[in-house]
């Protein structure tokens, strides 16, 4: 049983230090088969947008309703997608994971629902 135990010890921590990129470690957001406005992109947008998009922020245009994100989704679309470094990537300092940005893809893909 011993000798069982020391060989399969091992085997476990060889197993569990495969390499894994970093998307693959803290990217876990599954992507709805239907995404919409207040199921999926609204959440987005309050925790990373709003600190400069609010009304009378710091931002170009308020991203504050539907409205707002739908008729600015090419610019939206656009600036999440700048590669690090960009000044014009949103939002500044930070990056949505590439599943939020792919939820923001699907929802355009999907004809921008709101509910």
């Amino acid at each position: 049983m011993k000798k069982l135990i020391y060989t399969l010890i091992p085997v476990l921590f060889l197993t569990s230090c495969e390499s894994r990129t970093y998307e693959e470690i803290s990217d876990n957001t599954p992507i709805p088969d239907e995404v919409t406005y207040a199921k999926d992109i609204r959440p987005i947008v309050d925790a990373n947008c709003m600190p400069c998009h609010a009304v009378g922020g710091s931002g170009a245009f308020p991203l504050t309703d539907y409205t707002q994100v739908k008729n600015n989704i090419d610019n939206i679309l656009n600036r999440l997608q700048r590669p690090n470094g960009d000044p014009q990537k949103m939002p500044q300092g930070s990056s949505l994971s590439p599943s939020q940005i792919n939820i923001f893809i699907k929802w355009k893909a999907d004809g921008l629902t709101e509910n």
